[in-house]
């Protein structure tokens, strides 16, 4: 028998290898937090990668089943592995144990990518949460099969998190020829925020302390095989044997961990240097220790960076136009006169699918504890909705099959959010803080309203009534995710009306028509104007128009 559990999921989420590249994790331990959670955060960038939530239920499977591993980002069939007895319910990237994964791409060293391996990123992510309870089970079982089967994948950073722990697992193949892999998971301290943004980020670590480091047993001798690595064993760096630094490596993904980091760490303003290529020995730390505790909000916010109040803050220079928008079209680098040039990479960006603060609180049961913080399009216009990891469907608004990338769905929660946030793009400072005071006011609706769904859903637990509890979480994320998307798709109609052609309209009562006004360009970009085009548009004499 064969079961092709991931196979909706293949069908309706692939991208390529070369759009997932810019993501972006940040990894909060429970000593970090203000409420004493977990969170992992990710944000999926993809320009071809349609933004959904999701689903795969819990199920048991006759003795004998074998699983079909389709690769990730391409749907290749790649091969066939044992299939377990019973696999956990997964919403999004979380389980119902409250197991959470993300990841970034890294590349790393292209001759060790083994093109005959079964295991990839996206299929380790996926069956490792349909089958681990905790994040150590996660990273063993990982690492388990990557050995038996091959790993096919480039250069990857994993976050795994549980309602107690939090893990930073980096991996690389061995190239045709030498299957598995080589990786490296550590133990984020207590009190500590991580990060990884495509570069691999784990230089030296402990031999000896498998509480809080595992690692492949051959993972300093396979780089002494390759000409990696000489020195001694304690002086093994995985990222500079396997991921070396370089300009891109820090400017383009180095530099959104350390704009994370600022948001905690006061420390980090020494490193700036470092973030924008310009120091690569200034290497800043693996993870800093978080100066105040964070909410949930906090979180959210780290993913909502554009580089605030930085040398490369995306606002100040003329890429952002006269209304200070904090996108730009790629490609990423671009020449003039034979000299390259580059766009700045923020965490927030216009291709996202989705994204979301995976929030593990171990106080509380499992089908209580787990919410994956869901949003899709880009996180500076997105909203956070709640889905608990206990549900038993997801949002039809949300949910797999309901348009495509290339298939507009008017009742798709990633195309009404697209709709808002590429208009918003046209006249950016207008717009955006009317989003965003919709956004603050759905979030922390629903951070209230998660407060009392808990106490509600606690109280049924307590009662043995888990059934209930999982059909009123259920009813609750959905009803969430519908009520988004329907204040979405009215803040579209709102802001089309109101901005459409440049203008600025509003409702004047008793009139029939409405108050125009017509701001045109601030005073910084007329003179700029002024300046390269010197008296072209200057007007000679009186004008009667």
């Amino acid at each position: 028998m064969t079961n092709k559990i991931l196979a909706t999921l293949i069908t309706f989420g692939v991208f390529s290898m070369n759009n997932v590249l810019p993501c972006t994790n940040f990894l909060i331990t429970k000593g970090a937090s203000a409420d004493g959670s977990t969170m992992i955060t990710y944000a999926a960038d993809s320009h071809v990668l349609y933004g959904e939530l999701y689903f795969l239920p819990a199920r048991d499977y006759p003795e004998g089943t074998m699983l079909d591993v389709y690769e990730w980002d391409t749907g290749k069939f790649l091969g066939k592995i044992p299939q377990v007895k019973h696999t956990y319910s997964v919403v999004g990237n979380m389980n119902e144990h409250q197991v959470a994964i993300g990841e970034t791409t890294y590349g790393g060293r292209h001759e060790l990518v083994d093109s005959t391996g079964i295991m990839d990123y996206g299929s380790l992510m996926f069956i490792a949460l349909q089958r681990a309870k905790t994040a150590r089970e996660a990273i063993i079982l990982m690492g388990d099969l990557m050995s038996a089967y091959g790993y096919c994948s480039s250069g990857e950073s994993l976050s795994i998190s549980d309602p107690h722990e939090v893990w930073i697992m980096e991996m690389i193949g061995k190239g045709v020829g030498n299957k598995g892999a080589v990786w490296v998971a550590l133990r984020i301290p207590d009190g500590y925020v991580c990060g990884h943004a495509n570069q691999a980020r784990i230089t030296t670590f402990p031999l000896n302390d498998p509480e809080n480091c595992l690692y492949a047993k051959d993972v300093i001798s396979f780089a002494r095989e390759k000409g990696y690595f000489s020195g001694n064993d304690e002086e093994f760096s995985f990222s500079d044997a396997y991921a070396p630094l370089d300009f891109g490596a820090a400017r383009f993904c180095e530099s959104r961990v350390w704009t994370g980091f600022r948001k905690v760490a006061k420390e980090m303003e020494q490193y700036e240097d470092y973030a924008m290529g310009m120091n690569l020995k200034n290497r800043m730390p693996l993870w800093v220790k978080a100066e105040r505790k964070v909410t949930v909000q906090d979180v959210m916010g780290m993913m909502r960076d554009y580089f605030q109040d930085t040398k490369m803050d995306m606002t100040k220079d003329i890429g952002a136009g006269p209304f200070q928008c904090i996108v730009r079209w790629r490609p990423m680098t671009w020449q003039v006169d034979g000299v390259s040039y580059l766009n700045e990479r923020a965490i927030s960006t216009q291709q996202t699918g989705f994204s979301f603060v995976a929030q593990s609180r171990s106080w509380l049961p499992d089908p209580i504890g787990g919410i994956l913080w869901f949003g899709v399009d880009d996180t500076y216009s997105t909203v956070y909705t709640p889905m608990y990891c206990g549900i038993t469907s997801v949002p039809e608004n949300y949910a797999v099959g309901n348009g495509s990338m290339m298939e507009f769905s008017e009742n798709s929660a990633f195309w009404i959010f697209n709709q808002v946030s590429n208009f918003a793009y046209t006249k950016y400072s207008y717009m955006i803080p009317e989003i965003q005071d919709r956004q603050k006011e759905l979030e922390n609706t629903y951070v209230n309203d998660v407060i009392k769904t808990d106490k509600i859903a606690l109280d049924l637990y307590n009662k043995k009534k888990t059934k209930k509890v999982r059909l009123m979480l259920t009813e609750f994320s959905c009803q969430a995710g519908a009520h988004t998307f329907n204040t979405w798709k009215a803040l579209y109609a709102h802001l089309f009306t109101k901005y459409m052609d440049g203008n600025v309209k509003t409702t004047v009562e008793g009139q029939r028509n409405p108050g125009v006004s017509q701001p045109g360009y601030n005073e910084e970009w007329y003179r700029m104007v002024v300046r390269e085009t010197g008296d072209k548009f200057r007007i000679i004499g009186e004008s009667a128009h």
